[in-house]
Protein backbone atom coordinates (compact mmCIF):
# COMPACT_ATOMS: atom_id res chain seq x y z
CA UNK A 1 0.00 0.00 0.00
CA UNK A 2 1.26 3.48 -0.80
CA UNK A 3 2.59 5.49 2.12
CA UNK A 4 0.32 8.45 1.34
CA UNK A 5 -2.74 6.18 1.48
CA UNK A 6 -1.62 4.75 4.85
CA UNK A 7 -1.21 8.25 6.30
CA UNK A 8 -4.70 9.27 5.15
CA UNK A 9 -6.21 6.07 6.58
CA UNK A 10 -4.50 6.66 9.94
CA UNK A 11 -5.89 10.21 9.99
CA UNK A 12 -9.36 8.72 9.48
CA UNK A 13 -8.81 6.29 12.36
CA UNK A 14 -7.58 9.12 14.58
CA UNK A 15 -10.81 11.03 13.87
CA UNK A 16 -12.94 8.04 14.85
CA UNK A 17 -10.86 7.56 18.00
CA UNK A 18 -11.38 11.28 18.81
CA UNK A 19 -7.62 11.85 18.78
CA UNK A 20 -7.63 14.45 16.01
CA UNK A 21 -8.58 18.12 16.01
CA UNK A 22 -9.05 20.11 12.82
CA UNK A 23 -9.43 23.78 12.06
CA UNK A 24 -6.94 26.57 12.63
CA UNK A 25 -8.32 28.02 15.89
CA UNK A 26 -8.92 24.63 17.54
CA UNK A 27 -5.45 23.40 16.55
CA UNK A 28 -3.81 26.54 17.97
CA UNK A 29 -5.76 25.94 21.20
CA UNK A 30 -4.52 22.31 21.36
CA UNK A 31 -0.93 23.51 20.80
CA UNK A 32 -1.27 26.10 23.58
CA UNK A 33 -2.68 23.49 25.97
CA UNK A 34 0.23 21.14 25.15
CA UNK A 35 -2.21 18.50 23.89
CA UNK A 36 -1.04 18.47 20.26
CA UNK A 37 1.64 15.82 19.66
CA UNK A 38 1.82 16.35 15.88
CA UNK A 39 0.46 19.03 13.57
CA UNK A 40 -0.15 18.52 9.86
CA UNK A 41 -0.74 21.48 7.55
CA UNK A 42 -1.81 21.21 3.92
CA UNK A 43 0.52 22.19 1.09
CA UNK A 44 -2.04 24.72 -0.15
CA UNK A 45 -2.51 26.58 3.16
CA UNK A 46 -2.30 30.36 2.94
CA UNK A 47 1.05 31.99 3.77
CA UNK A 48 -0.56 33.65 6.78
CA UNK A 49 -1.90 30.37 8.19
CA UNK A 50 1.39 28.59 7.43
CA UNK A 51 3.40 31.20 9.33
CA UNK A 52 0.99 31.28 12.29
CA UNK A 53 1.03 27.48 12.70
CA UNK A 54 4.81 27.21 12.15
CA UNK A 55 5.46 29.89 14.80
CA UNK A 56 3.10 28.25 17.32
CA UNK A 57 4.61 24.80 16.77
CA UNK A 58 8.12 26.18 17.11
CA UNK A 59 7.43 28.06 20.34
CA UNK A 60 5.60 25.09 21.93
CA UNK A 61 8.02 22.51 20.49
CA UNK A 62 5.38 20.56 18.56
CA UNK A 63 6.34 18.55 15.48
CA UNK A 64 4.96 19.99 12.23
CA UNK A 65 4.65 18.34 8.82
CA UNK A 66 3.37 19.74 5.52
CA UNK A 67 1.37 17.03 3.75
CA UNK A 68 -1.42 16.69 1.18
CA UNK A 69 -3.78 19.37 0.04
CA UNK A 70 -6.90 20.62 1.80
CA UNK A 71 -9.22 18.25 -0.06
CA UNK A 72 -7.02 15.20 0.79
CA UNK A 73 -7.03 16.10 4.47
CA UNK A 74 -10.75 16.89 4.44
CA UNK A 75 -11.61 13.64 2.69
CA UNK A 76 -9.44 11.62 5.12
CA UNK A 77 -11.20 13.17 8.12
CA UNK A 78 -14.68 12.81 6.64
CA UNK A 79 -15.28 16.55 6.50
CA UNK A 80 -15.10 19.36 3.98
CA UNK A 81 -11.66 20.73 3.10
CA UNK A 82 -9.28 20.89 6.07
CA UNK A 83 -6.09 22.96 6.13
CA UNK A 84 -4.62 22.07 9.51
CA UNK A 85 -4.90 19.01 11.77
CA UNK A 86 -3.56 18.22 15.24
CA UNK A 87 -3.03 14.68 16.49
CA UNK A 88 -3.51 14.53 20.27
CA UNK A 89 -2.49 10.90 20.85
CA UNK A 90 1.16 9.89 21.25
CA UNK A 91 0.74 6.53 19.48
CA UNK A 92 -1.03 7.94 16.42
CA UNK A 93 1.47 10.82 16.27
CA UNK A 94 4.45 8.45 16.36
CA UNK A 95 3.13 6.15 13.60
CA UNK A 96 2.00 9.02 11.37
CA UNK A 97 5.39 10.76 11.84
CA UNK A 98 7.19 7.56 10.75
CA UNK A 99 5.03 7.34 7.64
CA UNK A 100 5.42 11.07 6.86
CA UNK A 101 9.21 10.78 7.11
CA UNK A 102 9.11 7.74 4.81
CA UNK A 103 6.81 9.59 2.39
CA UNK A 104 9.10 12.65 2.29
CA UNK A 105 12.16 10.46 1.63
CA UNK A 106 10.39 8.52 -1.13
Amino acid sequence: MKTQQQILQLLGLAVRARMLTSGEELVVKEIRNNKAKLVIISTDASDNTMKKIQDKCKSYNVELHVFGDRSDLGHATGKAARVVLAITDEGFAKKITELLNEFNRG
